[in-house]
């Protein structure tokens, strides 16, 4: 048996999409995944928190079939792991709760044996496994990407969020699969709706890029994904319409849902009004949510490498310091 560290790593959220840039532009968000790995005897899984209720635990679990991917990649042998997980990811809500679990175990397990595998090929191996790299991508780099895969590798151009971006995201208490919110878009769409999406997909790039966020709203429209999807989930055709006329940049549909968000100006004087008329929107449709404020954020994964730690794994990732 290898003499091999405790790892932990630290994961960000992500929101997919964004309106227009739909499997191309992605952004991480400040809600968190945690994963503390090392060789064991026997594989061991320790699930915390609410979230992770209903994941297997044992090797059918996600973060252990990616670490034997990562093992096989590198020509080094760790069958049996000791995985402790918590996150604050709601699944199966459109905030990239499969993809910070691929992102953080791929990081775990590369680190646990000594890095062998360039950021790149971890990203290729991420794009691969989620079959899109915007959630994998903001996940692993931080901050707002776009991205681009061909199948084999991916790229991506990272860009830093202004400080001044905040993101307000409803979460409808029902969940919606990726398979479900696919299986309804068309497998072809007509030439007008596709300049339509390249120019505000564009545009947006070019917005947050540049901090001009006059022309956010014309930029989150979409006519590829978002109008087959509305059915879906109830108000959130009228949220997209109207949530700007009451304070937000721009919204969008999260991801593959059902989670919306709407972009803020952090300066601006109208998020209550912004949180009453959300609030009411969904109500009026019979839906309960939960709403957050969060921020993007700027960094991807953390990774810690470490022997024991004389903490507990909650206490750890409660009190970042002591990681």
């Amino acid at each position: 048996m290898f003499d091999l560290p405790v790892i932990r790593a630290r994961v960000p959220a992500s929101t997919a999409n964004l309106g227009p840039g739909f499997d191309t532009l992605g952004m991480a968000l400040n809600l968190y995944a945690w994963i503390e790995m090392k060789q064991s005897d026997e594989t061991r899984f320790y699930l915390h928190g609410d979230q992770l209720k209903g994941v297997p635990g044992d090797k059918s679990n996600l973060i252990y079939e990616v670490a034997q991917m990562v093992f096989e990649e590198a020509g080094v042998s760790v069958p049996e792991l000791e995985v402790s997980m918590y996150s604050d990811i709601p699944l199966t809500r459109g905030l990239g709760s499969s993809a910070s679990a691929i992102v953080g175990a791929l990081a775990a397990a590369n680190a646990l044996i000594g890095s062998p595998l360039s950021e790149a090929r971890l990203f290729d191996m991420a794009t691969a496994i989620e079959k899109h790299p915007d959630n994998v991508g903001a996940s692993l780099f931080g901050g707002i990407i776009t991205a681009v895969w061909d199948g084999i590798h991916a790229q991506c151009i990272r860009l830093d969020p202004n400080d001044h971006l905040e993101v307000l995201v409803v979460i409808p208490e029902f969940e919606l699969s990726t398979t479900k919110a696919r299986g309804v878009l068309p497998a072809e769409i007509v030439l007008q709706d596709a300049v339509y999406n390249i120019s505000r997909s564009s545009l947006l790039v070019g917005a947050l890029a540049t901090g001009n966020f006059d022309v956010i709203a014309e930029a989150m429209k979409d006519r590829v994904h978002q109008p087959y999807r509305a059915a879906l989930i109830p108000g959130m055709a009228e949220i997209l319409q109207e949530a700007p006329r009451h304070g937000a940049l721009g919204a969008a549909l999260s991801g593959a849902g059902p989670t919306l968000l709407a972009l803020v100006d952090g300066r601006a004087q109208r998020k209550a009004e912004l949180e009453r008329y959300l609030k009411e929107t969904m109500q009026r449709e019979s839906v309960p949510i939960r709403m957050m404020w969060l921020k993007p954020e700027a960094q991807g994964v953390r990774v810690y490498t470490g022997g024991e730690s004389q903490h507990s794994f909650l206490d750890i990732i409660k009190g970042e310091s002591v990681l």
